[in-house]
């Protein structure tokens, strides 16, 4: 069977009915009125005007751990932008002009150096300010198995210790979480929900990160995931980088916590080493030494002295003399068997 061809200048059914909007009909009233078409209404009426979008990437040489931990947050995160793995030659500097081009003012830059050792970056691009920390206890969406969930691209509630209105590094801190993770209203991404929590407490030095699910029945919470640990570093008063505005005195670099873990090792070995010579000391002072019995040698007799020969000339060479008379030895076991 031949294709239909279709002239130019005519339009098929079909085509003209897919140009056409979707509507929406109304049931009829009581009073009999007639059928109504209306289209339904967006999902957000309001207008977008804190514009707020964060970029999202890496640098090469992140773990499959990380990975999933930058993927958990581009999902929770509708207004976050994804970008190419950034070489770890390049200074950090080259990330202002990166958001630049993605047109994002806000950068979460997760760095790992030693194919161990993760940090992350948080910063307001261009002017600053911008904080560095250590991120430890990564545990991913994936990985925990957590009965919560919620709606994707929803806007989440930022829930904070009472400890960041204490200390002015503190509040910095609050202020840079709360542009770069919470969702912007009227985002075109997000949904008008709330059901969802991120929570950032502070213990042992470190800021938590959690993520809990509202239940609507009686508005308690359950944990969704990712979750990790930050400790924190330095913040910047520039973007990655300029004049430093605070300095944790309680950081530990990994490199000289692995050196004190060597160390307290070495130690032990050390000490488990000791404690043997010591106690092979006190077995031998513990000993009881039997002193000498001179009845013991009476019965020994000494044997009497050679006297000492010394030869001043080397003995005399025996001439070999071969005797005619012996034969062979193949010959003489020829003669036993006869």
């Amino acid at each position: 069977m031949a294709a239909y061809r279709r002239k130019r200048g005519l339009t098929t059914e079909s085509s003209s009915r897919s140009k056409k909007p979707k509507v929406q009909e109304k049931e009829a009233g009581k009073d009999g009125a007639g059928d109504e078409f209306t289209i339904p209404p967006p999902v957000s009426e309001g207008k977008w005007k804190n514009k707020e979008r964060v970029l999202v990437f890496s640098s090469r040489g992140i773990n499959f751990r990380t990975r999933h931990l930058m993927q958990d947050l581009r999902m929770l995160m509708p207004h976050a932008k994804a970008d190419t793995k950034m070489d770890r030659k390049d200074k950090l500097f080259v990330v202002n002009e990166v958001c630049e081009m993605k047109n994002c003012n806000k950068c979460i830059y997760f760095e790992a150096k030693k194919k161990q050792d993760l940090y992350m970056w948080i910063s307001n691009t261009p002017e600053g300010p911008s904080a560095k920390f250590l991120v430890q206890n990564i545990h991913t969406l994936a990985e925990l198995k957590m009965t919560g969930n919620c709606l994707k691209g929803s806007r989440p509630l930022l829930s904070f210790d009472p400890a960041f209105d204490q200390d002015p590094y503190l509040a910095v801190l609050k202020e840079l979480f709360i542009q770069t993770f919470g969702t912007p209203r009227y985002h075109p991404k997000s949904q008008p929900f709330v059901d969802h929590v991120f929570t950032f407490s502070i213990a042992d030095k470190r800021i938590w990160f959690r993520n809990y699910q509202i239940i609507e029945e009686d508005a308690s919470l359950v944990e969704i995931g990712p979750r990790f640990v930050l400790n924190l570093i330095k913040i910047f008063k520039g973007s990655f980088g300029g004049p430093t505005l605070y300095e944790n005195p309680y950081y530990q670099s990994p490199n000289m916590h692995r050196r004190l873990i060597r160390l307290s090792t070495a130690a032990k070995i050390r000490e488990k080493q000791q404690v043997k010579t010591l106690h092979k000391m006190k077995k031998m002072e513990g000993t009881v030494i039997v002193p000498h019995d001179p009845t013991a040698d009476v019965f020994a007799t000494p044997a009497p002295e050679k006297p000492v020969v010394i030869e001043t000339e080397p003995p005399l060479v025996k001439p070999s003399v071969k005797r005619k008379d012996k034969k062979f030895k193949r010959q003489r076991l020829a003669k036993k068997r006869l």
